[in-house]
């Protein structure tokens, strides 16, 4: 049990941090980025990230 509840906080956790860095990155004025390599990357992390969180939800309703 304690297996399944280590990935879904390690990865609710990096979704925090690069979901906020990414937040960051984004200057809202004129809807541009300051690094659009490292932007992409962090938008591929987060979405990794939630892909990883929502399988875990859906693994888990459906026990």
């Amino acid at each position: 049990m304690e297996n399944r509840k280590a990935p879904v906080f390690v990865m609710s956790i990096i979704a925090i941090i690069v979901g906020s860095a990414l937040y960051k990155q984004i200057d809202f004025k004129t809807m541009t980025v300051e690094k659009p390599w490292l932007a992409a990357l962090y938008a591929l992390t987060f979405l990794f990230a939630l892909y990883i969180l929502i399988k875990g939800y859906r693994k888990k309703n459906n026990n």
